[in-house]
C-alpha cells in the first residue's frame, strides 16, 4: 500500500534529490574511474600540442620539424623558412590559442549562467558591439591597424553586453536567461543594421575592415595579446573559480537560493567574466562564431555536467578546434587561403543542426 504524501512535500522530495544528483555528479566517480576528467585533460593537452606544430609546419612555405626547432630556439635572420615562421605562423599560432580558449571558456560560463544549451558569446550581443565599435573607429578615426582598434572592439564588446545584462534586468523577476536571450538578439539586430549601414556608405571602411569581420588570425603580431593579456590572465582565473557556483545555479534559481547562493551576484558576475574573455577574443581575431558554442558541449559530453571540468576542458579544446580551422583554411584554397571565421562557420553549421534535431538537446 503507497502512503500519502502531500503534494508540498513531494516537490521538497524532488527538489532534495536534484540537489543531491547534482551535488554527486560534481564529485569525482570512483565507480567508473576518478581520473577520467584527468585523462581527457591530457589528451586534451596532447592534441594542442600536436595541432600547435602542425599550425607551424603548414603553409605554402615548407618547414620541416627541424626548421621550427631552429626557428624557435637558434634562429637565422636570412633563412626564408625560418622567418616565415618565427615572423608569421608564430603570432597566429599564439593568436588563435588566446582566441580559442577565451571563446570557449565564455561559451561555458554563458551556457551555465543562461542555462541555455545553445547558448555562446554572440547570444550576449558582444559580436556585434565589437563590430560596430571597430567599424565606427575606422570611418570616424581613420584608425586603420590592429593594435590602434583593438580597444575599441574590446570597449564595444563590454558595452554591448552590459547594456544587455541591464535590458535583461528592467521587469519583473530581474535577469532570467529568457530575458537574457531576447535582449542579446534585440541589441545584436540593431547594432548589426547600424554597421552594415557605415559599411556600405564607405568603401574604404569596408576594405580596412572585412577580413577583421570574417575572423582572421592572418597578417598580424602579437601586440593585441600584449595588451590585453592582464585582463584575460584574470578573466580565466575567474572562469576557473567560477564553477563550483556554476554547478549550483544549474539546479534552479530557488533551488540554488535554498544552498545559499547569491544568485543575482553570481549571474552578474559570470556575465562580466564572460563578456571579458569574449570581447578579448573578438577583439583580437574578431567574431568567430560556433567555438564557443560547440567546445562546451563537446567538454561536457566527455566530463558530464561539472562545470570545473568543463571550463578546464574548454581551455585546452577550444585552442586546439580554432588552430585546426585555421589550417584548414590554409590548406582547401592553397595557395590561397579561407579566413577561420568563415571554417568555423562552415563547419560548425551542421554541428548546430545536429544538437538542435538531437533528442538529448533538452538534457544538457
Amino acid at each position: 500500500m503507497v502512503s500519502y504524501q502531500p503534494p508540498k512535500l513531494l516537490v521538497l522530495n524532488e527538489t532534495s534529490e536534484a540537489i543531491m544528483a547534482c551535488l554527486n555528479a560534481s564529485k569525482p566517480n570512483n565507480d567508473d574511474g576518478s581520473l577520467r576528467p584527468i585523462g581527457w585533460s591530457l589528451f586534451a593537452v596532447t592534441l594542442l600540442g600536436i595541432a600547435s606544430i602542425c599550425s607551424l609546419l603548414v603553409g605554402p612555405v615548407e618547414a620541416d620539424l627541424g626548421t621550427v626547432w631552429a626557428a624557435l630556439f637558434a634562429f637565422d635572420s636570412e633563412d626564408t623558412a625560418q622567418i616565415v615562421v618565427r615572423e608569421l605562423r608564430l603570432p597566429r599560432t599564439l593568436l588563435a590559442i588566446t582566441a580559442g580558449a577565451c571563446l570557449a571558456a565564455a561559451g561555458s560560463i554563458t551556457q551555465g549562467v543562461t542555462r541555455n544549451p545553445l547558448g555562446g558569446p554572440g547570444i550576449l550581443g558582444i559580436n556585434a558591439g565589437a563590430a560596430f565599435a571597430m567599424v565606427t573607429a575606422i570611418h570616424g578615426l581613420n584608425i586603420i591597424t590592429p593594435k590602434g582598434y583593438v580597444w575599441f572592439a574590446f570597449l564595444g564588446a563590454i558595452v554591448a553586453g552590459t547594456l544587455v545584462y541591464g535590458v535583461a534586468r528592467v521587469g519583473p523577476g530581474g535577469i532570467t536567461p529568457v530575458k537574457l536571450a531576447l535582449a542579446g538578439a534585440v541589441l545584436t539586430a540593431l547594432l548589426s543594421a547600424w554597421t552594415s549601414t557605415l559599411l556600405l556608405l564607405d568603401e574604404e571602411t569596408l576594405d580596412e575592415a572585412r577580413f577583421w569581420l570574417a575572423g582572421s588570425l592572418a597578417g598580424r603580431g602579437t601586440d593585441e595579446i600584449r595588451l590585453l593579456f592582464p585582463l584575460i590572465l584574470m578573466a580565466v582565473g575567474a572562469a576557473l573559480l567560477l564553477g563550483s557556483s556554476l554547478n549550483t545555479l544549474s539546479l534552479g534559481d530557488e533551488a540554488a537560493t535554498s544552498l545559499g547562493q547569491r544568485v543575482v551576484v553570481v549571474r552578474l558576475w559570470s556575465g562580466f567574466v564572460s563578456v571579458v574573455l569574449a570581447a578579448s577574443a573578438v577583439a583580437i581575431a574578431g567574431p568567430i562564431a560556433f567555438v564557443g558554442l560547440a567546445v562546451p558541449h563537446i567538454a561536457r559530453s566527455l566530463v558530464g555536467p561539472d562545470y570545473r571540468w568543463i571550463t578546464v576542458l574548454g581551455l585546452l579544446f577550444g585552442p586546439s578546434l580554432l588552430l585546426m580551422a585555421d589550417i584548414l583554411g590554409r590548406i582547401v584554397v592553397s595557395p590561397q587561403e579561407l579566413q577561420v571565421g568563415i571554417v568555423t562557420s562552415l563547419v560548425g553549421a551542421p554541428f548546430l543542426i545536429f544538437l538542435v534535431r538531437s533528442k538529448r538537446l533538452a538534457e544538457l
